[in-house]
This record gives structure tokens, C-alpha cells and sequence, in this order.
């Protein structure tokens, strides 16, 4: 839930629901009663004060840790949080005592009063050094990239600040954004007495309610003459009229502006003529060396070339979602007239970059069915119906759910299926994999799974082994540790078709192995391959279908984002039986009874892993603590066990063999600096101790926690964290509430933003210049709804040119040029 969009009375419906089902921890459609509550007030509105915001983040992380309580204790923390919440809805919606700021009276910037800017006709093509009043500056503007009108158009603030408030000095608060007028009451100019170089301007102005004192340092020795000041005082005589615009801050001499903008007034009612003080004033975001005016001035030079835009959105689309004009909302982000100017231009204009991308998803989906036809599988028969029966367990909802979503794609049509299946750790996302093969199978055709480790591959084929042997049917798995003569058998057996099943990794797309006829291509955590190496599996086939799996659930607004030409299905339910995971954020203090209890479960034959974060500006220190670390427990704390040590540093093989290891319990402690594999299977480790965890993201935190209680014994994870940070002990209290990966990665992206969350080597996001996948989700889910209504409509845009031409500029530039998946 967005800060801006608090929903007050949602909130309190949540509480009143809860006290009348007895404070049971209701389930609601996404959320439970606890989970909403915390992610709720886990971000306070803005206008609440700063210090009422501790209380909201204390309130939030009482809730996470809402399941531990008793009935009366849950009883006390709802009726105190309802009481909590009326008084700061009040408090949110009241007025301040102070009257209502006024709009100061400022020139257009179009108008004759102000500066000349407007006496060329400018086009959206001209280059910058061919606008007279950009002239020169141009040289600036290119170090930002910028080299057309149309180029500085589209150059949107990050930022504006509000100078268009117009307060009376005795109201002032420290925080705000405001413009003054008053008059000058006095005006000195002076050398500082500790620093000849530095002159001080000491302006005080005063209107009807008080007195305000401003300063501006100098530096230089310019100002430092006697008569190079007394000239810059002649500007401000005593008794004129002046505008003043800055952030409120109070110092030990009382309340001032930081660093204010200051303009004299022709009289008291006057028009500000400057094109910073009293108006909406934007930011830009700047590389070194480029003035901030430099970029104002220029766009403010631009702007009449906005009216020549074309709105290639036909007016039926902004009518239907009250979007306003392109040309208006270009000219209203830059120099909005007020904060609904600028609310309006920036929802349409966010609008557009989600609208452009989910419609290069749609039409590129649509090119692929009608550039490919592939084989239509048989989803029902004999092989499917004996695996019903072998399974020693029933399927749950969510995975029968995606089978037969699955089952639609491979039997519907002709069109190559391209669905991705996100599960939770250990929502059985292999078991439902297993339906698309046997389909192909008895279709008759072949199949090859593909995982981006040795490690994961061994483990797909090992699963798979024990069914399809009851099957009877071959599986092999094909590795770089392969041998070659069994090498020779798989690429044989592939070619005469009598092998229906591969396993691999990378292995599988090297040029010697050739299906006899491929039908289907499963693709393990396809997001740790690159555009090429998923390209060249599917070029082992006619148009095979695909189905990729990831273990990292992420938020639809981000699936929708990253994946939007792909069908996602969510298996978001996990198997009966399955215990939750005890999870513990623990300080230094508490180190000794972590390793008590790790000693307890070895002894009744289980194994513990300790995990380090691994941060790459840092690799050799991590490298470092984590083998001392594995030295100081093997020599001092476990020295009667045997403990294994994994880190980035090893080779495939060395990594391997620890992993090895450990599995075969060998070694009953790992240590290890690296992200353990996702998906890596030792169901008797049950004890996770993860170092450092304020320094791993929520979601990360989640997959590492998965590696345990992948067994029936009892599981503990252990995040140990010294850190005072209140946000950081905010998301590890969210771990120690939730074991749901899709509430987990929701969280995880209001706290840190979606590119963390997925971690930006691999993210893949998009170039956004204004959207952001947290605040505007709305606005997502409306631009989604906007392109499959203009696809389904136009399949190939070929009645809309306009449309279709702006498409192809704004996905290539928001994909970075790479538009492949």
C-alpha cells in the first residue's frame, strides 16, 4: 500500500473483522490480518508528523510478531492501534491552524513581462545549437545526452520543489517549501572576521505577523572589496518589496531559509518575474559540471515546441482512462502551474511507459504466433494416467491449477506455449514440469530439461529417475563432468530417438547434441541464462514449447514488468505436512545458544549451515571473515565436527565437492560465502544461521531460509543481526512473521525497490524515467488492461501507424536496446 493511497477505512474494517472472529489472524483475498497490518503501517502517510512515524513503524512490527501473542495481548494491540488510527487520520485530515497558503502572483512564462525567449520558431527535430536562447548551452545539454528539442522535452524532472506556497513569516515550519514576500526591513554586506575570502549578505524581512532573517555566503574575492559589496546591497534598499522562496529550517538563531532564492518586487502586489521563485520549480536530474539553471532556462526556451507533439494515444483510450493530452502533460511536468497540474502530467505520462511496454510485450507474443507453429501435445492418455497412480501424493489446488493451464497451452493450439511457473521453495514447481514432459512423451516427441548448475541438473535427474524408472521409461543427464563415451551413447540415443528425457546444463546446447524431434524445452531459473543460451536450446527443436520455473516469486506488478510477453502461472500454495520454518532474529549475545542447539540437532544426526553475505566491493574481506570463521569453528567452538567451506573463489569442481559433502553427511556444518544454490536439496540440514542478515534483502533472505525444513524434523533458521537500524529490524521481523515468498518479495520491493529485490545484474528491468513499479501499480494494471484491448483490436497496429511508430522508439529505449527475452 502506496503512502499516498492509505486506505483509513480499509484499515479500520481490517480491525473491527478481526476483534468480531475473536483476533483469530483472519485470511484475507492476499493477505492475513497481521501481514496486511504490518505492510500497512509499515509506511506512514507523509503528512503525518516525524515523530508519530516511530509509533506507526513500532505498531507494524508489534504485528509481525502478532502470531506469538495471546488472545488478550492481540485483543489490547487492536483496540490500541483502532484508537491509534482515528486520532491520526484526524491529525492527517485536519488543517494546520496556519491560514491556507496563498499561489504567489508569477508571470507566465510565455508572457511578454518575462524574458524574451519566445522570438524563433522552434521545431521538435531542431538540434539544441540551432535554438537562439539555448544557444551555447547546448554543449552542456549534450554531456546529459541531450541533443533535439524533442530530446530536452522528453528530459523529465526527478523533482520539484514548491516554491508556489506562499506563507506569512509567523507561520513558518522547518521542513517546508515556501515562498515569502515582505519588506526589507535592513540589508548588510560584510567580509567574514574569520575568513577574508567568504562575505556574508545578512537580509531581514518583515511582513504583518513577523520578522525573518536571511543570509547568503559568497565566496571569492570578487565580493570581498568594499565596493563590490556595497553594490550588491544597492539590489535590496530598505523599504522595497521581496519575494523569497527556500526550504524552512531553524538554527540556534531561530527560523530561516536555506539557502534562498531572492527577487525584488516592481510593489506589493507585483508580479514575480523569475523562473524559479514562487513557482513550482524542477529538478533535473544532473551530471557534474551541468548547472541546474542551465537545464531550466533551456527547457523554458523548448517548451512552445511542445504544442506541435502528436498524442499518438487515440482520444477514445485517454478518454476511457482521463488521461490529458501529450503536449500538455510535457509542458506541465516541466513547469506545472500547481502539484494537479503536475499530478495529471505525470499519470499520463507514466501511463505511457507502462502502456509502451506491455503493448511491445503483446504484439511481440502476437508476432510469435503467427511466425512459429509447433506440435499440439495430447494432454490426457495412458502415460499421464499410470503417473496419476505411481504418485504417492495428491497434487495440491495451485499445481493443479497450473497443470491444466499447462495442459491448455500444449493441446489448444498450434502456438508454441511460452509460460513461466513461479513457485514458492518447495511448492512442488518440478512435480508440475513433469505433466509437460510426459504430455510431449506421449505425444511423441522429446524433451530436455535444462538447469543452470551441475548441481540443480543432478538433482532434477535424480527425481525424475525414481519415477520414470517406475514408467519405465530412460532419462539421462548430460553434464561438462560427463564421460565421453557416455557422451557418444546420449548424443546417439537423442538422434535415433530413443531417448525421450535429457538433463543438463549449458551442456545440452553444444553443438553434438541433436534431438530426433523436440517438442518441449523446460528451462530451470531461466533468468540465470542469457538471451543466447535460451535461443540455441530452442533452435535444438521445430518450435518447441517452453515452460520455465523460478524459485524467486516476485510481485505480479514486477512479473508483468519483466515478463509480460510470457503467461505466468503462480503456484502459491504450498504441500500438506510441510512445517514452518522457526525463524529467529538473534543478536551476538544470544551466539552461544545458537551453537547449543546446533550441537543438539547433530547429535540426533542432522546437519547446520552458516552463511556469510558476500558483498562484491568487499569480496576479499568477506573471503577473509568467512575462512577465518570456518578456521574459529572448526579449531574452538565445533572441533568434534567436520565443516565444509564454500565460496566464490572455488572452482565448479571444488564447489562440488563441498556441496557433495555435505549432502552425503560427510561434513555436518557448511560455511559458505555465496548465496547457497537456489533449489539445493539436503532435506536433513535443519539448522540455517545466516550472518550479517540486515545485509541480504528480504527475498534472498527467504531463499536461503528454504534450504532448510526441506525434511519431516523440526527446522530453525537463525538471522543474526546486531544492527540498531529500525528498518532493517522492521524486514527481518517480517521474515520471522511470514513464511510466504510472494507477501516476503511484496514487502521486500516496498522496502528497498524492485532492482534490489531482484538484484541488478540479472534484473532485466526496464529504463523507467518516471514510473515506479511501487507507487503506481494502479496505473500499471490500467496501461496492462489499455494494450490488450488495442491488441486484441489491431493484432499487428497496422491501423495505427502513429501508434506503432512511437512503440518502436519508446520499447527499444526502455528495454535498452536488448528487446529478446
Amino acid at each position: 500500500m502506496s503512502e499516498q493511497t492509505l486506505d483509513w477505512v480499509r484499515l479500520q474494517k481490517a480491525l473491527a473483522v478481526e476483534a468480531e472472529r475473536g483476533y483469530t489472524d483472519i485470511m484475507g483475498n492476499q493477505y492475513r490480518f497481521s501481514e496486511f497490518l504490518c505492510l500497512s503501517l509499515g509506511k506512514p502517510p507523509r503528512n503525518i508528523p516525524a515523530g508519530d512515524k516511530t509509533q506507526w513503524h513500532d505498531i507494524a512490527q508489534k504485528f509481525a510478531g502478532y502470531s506469538n501473542l495471546s488472545v488478550s495481548q492481540r485483543k489490547q494491540l487492536v483496540i490500541g492501534t483502532r484508537n491509534f488510527l482515528y486520532k491520526q487520520k484526524a491529525i492527517a485530515e485536519t488543517p494546520q491552524t496556519p491560514p491556507k497558503p496563498k499561489v504567489p502572483r508569477t508571470a507566465a512564462l510565455s508572457s511578454p513581462q518575462a524574458k524574451t525567449y519566445f522570438n524563433q520558431k522552434i521545431t521538435l527535430d531542431q538540434p539544441l545549437h540551432k535554438v537562439i536562447d539555448i544557444g551555447r548551452r547546448s554543449s552542456y545539454l549534450e554531456r546529459l545526452g541531450l541533443y533535439t528539442v524533442r530530446d530536452l522535452l522528453f528530459y523529465y524532472p526527478r523533482d520539484h520543489l514548491d516554491y508556489a506556497r506562499q506563507v506569512q513569516i509567523s507561520h513558518l515550519e522547518p521542513g517546508e517549501t515556501v515562498t515569502v514576500i515582505g519588506t526589507v526591513k535592513s540589508c548588510k554586506c560584510f567580509s567574514s572576521p574569520r575568513n577574508q575570502k567568504l562575505t556574508i549578505f545578512e537580509l531581514i524581512l518583515i511582513d504583518a505577523t513577523g520578522r525573518l532573517k536571511l543570509n547568503r555566503f559568497l565566496t571569492g574575492a570578487r565580493y570581498s572589496h568594499r565596493g563590490s559589496q556595497e553594490r550588491y546591497k544597492r539590489n535590496y534598499p530598505v523599504g522595497s518589496i521581496v519575494a523569497a522562496s527556500g526550504l524552512v529550517k531553524q538554527n540556534k538563531y531561530g527560523i530561516t531559509l536555506d539557502k534562498p532564492e531572492i527577487e525584488v518586487l516592481d510593489g506589493a502586489g507585483a508580479s514575480i518575474e523569475s523562473i524559479k521563485i514562487g513557482r513550482l520549480l524542477p529538478v533535473y536530474p544532473l551530471t557534474e559540471g551541468v548547472p541546474a539553471d542551465t537545464v531550466r532556462k533551456s527547457v523554458i526556451a523548448a517548451l512552445p515546441a511542445a504544442a506541435q507533439l502528436p498524442d499518438p494515444l487515440p482520444s477514445s483510450l485517454r478518454n476511457q482512462y482521463g488521461l490529458v493530452k501529450l503536449k500538455n502533460a510535457i509542458a506541465c511536468i516541466h513547469y506545472p502551474e500547481n502539484r494537479e497540474e503536475l499530478t495529471h502530467a505525470r499519470r499520463r505520462l507514466v501511463f505511457d511507459e507502462f502502456f509502451y511496454l506491455q503493448l511491445g510485450f503483446l504484439q511481440r507474443r502476437q508476432q510469435l504466433k503467427q511466425n512459429q507453429s509447433s506440435a499440439s501435445f495430447v494432454p490426457q492418455g495412458k502415460l499421464i494416467e499410470q503417473f496419476n497412480q505411481i504418485l504417492p501424493f495428491t497434487l495440491t489446488n495451485a499445481q493443479q491449477r497450473v497443470v491444466k493451464e499447462i495442459f491448455q497451452d500444449l493441446g489448444a493450439s498450434d502456438t508454441p506455449m511460452n509460460r513461466l511457473v513461479q513457485g514458492d521453495v518447495g511448492s512442488g514447481k518440478t512435480i508440475v514440469a513433469v505433466y509437460a514432459i510426459l504430455a510431449a512423451i506421449q505425444s511423441g516427441y522429446q524433451a530436455a530439461l535444462m538447469a543452470p548448475t551441475e548441481v540443480l541438473a543432478e538433482q532434477h535427474y535424480r527425481k525424475l529417475v525414481t519415477w520414470f524408472n517406475l514408467l519405465h521409461l530412460p532419462v539421462e543427464l548430460l553434464t561438462g563432468s560427463t564421460k565421453t563415451a557416455k557422451r557418444r551413447e546420449i548424443h546417439s540415443q537423442l538422434e535415433n530417438g530413443e531417448l525421450p528425457l535429457l538433463v543438463g546444463t549449458h551442456a545440452l546446447i553444444q553443438d553434438p547434441v541433436n534431438f530426433h524431434k523436440l517438442g518441449l524445452a523446460v528451462i530451470d531459473e531461466q533468468h540465470r541464462f542469457g538471451v543466447q543460451q535460451r535461443a540455441r536450446l530452442l533452435g535444438k527443436g521445430k518450435s518447441p514449447h517452453v515452460l520455465t520455473m523460478t524459485a524467486t516469486p516476485i510481485p505480479r506488478t514486477l512479473a508483468l514488468t519483466l515478463h509480460g510477453d510470457l503467461d505466468v502461472s503462480q503456484i502459491d500454495e504450498l504441500p500438506p505436512g510441510r512445517q514452518a520454518i522457526d525463524t529467529m532474529a538473534k543478536q551476538g549475545k544470544d551466539r552461544k545458544k545458537v551453537y547449543d542447539l546446533i550441537r543438539r540437532e547433530i547429535a540426533q544426526g542432522r546437519q547446520a549451515y552458516i552463511i556469510f553475505p558476500l558483498v562484491e566491493e568487499s569480496e576479499k574481506l568477506d573471503l577473509k571473515a568467512a575462512t577465518e570463521e570456518h578456521q574459529r569453528l572448526s579449531e574452538v567452538i565445533f572441533p568434534e565436527f567436520n565443516i565444509a567451506l564454500l565460496h566464490g573463489r572455488m572452482s565448479s569442481a571444488e564447489k562440488d565437492a563441498a556441496l557433495n559433502s555435505f549432502r552425503d553427511n560427510e561434513a555436518q556444518i557448511i560455511v559458505s560465502t555465496t548465496v547457497i544454490e537456489v533449489g539445493v536439496d539436503v532435506p536433513n540440514a535443519t539448522v540455517m544461521v545466516i550472518e550479517h542478515a540486515e545485509r541480504f534483502g528480504l527475498s534472498q533472505l527467504h531463499q536461503l531460509r528454504g534450504r532448510v525444513g526441506r525434511g519431516s524434523s523440526k527446522s530453525y533458521c537463525f538471522l543474526m543481526s546486531s544492527t540498531k537500524n529500525i528498518e532493517a529490524r522492521q524486514r527481518l521481523a517480517v521474515l520471522e512473521k511470514s513464511q510466504d515468498g510472494f507477501f516476503i518479495s511484496e514487502a521486500d520491493m516496498r522496502f528497498r525497490g524492485p532492482g534490489a529485490v531482484l538484484g541488478t545484474r540479472q534484473s532485466g528491468l526496464p529504463d523507467f524515467a518516471l514510473a515506479s513499479l511501487v507507487e503506481d501499480q494502479e496505473v500499471l494494471n490500467l496501461a496492462r488492461e489499455a494494450a490488450e484491448k488495442i491488441i486484441a483490436a489491431d493484432k499487428m497496429l497496422e491501423n495505427s501507424p502513429s501508434l506503432k511508430q512511437e512503440l518502436e522508439i519508446r520499447y527499444r529505449r526502455l528495454m535498452g536496446g536488448d528487446i529478446l527475452n
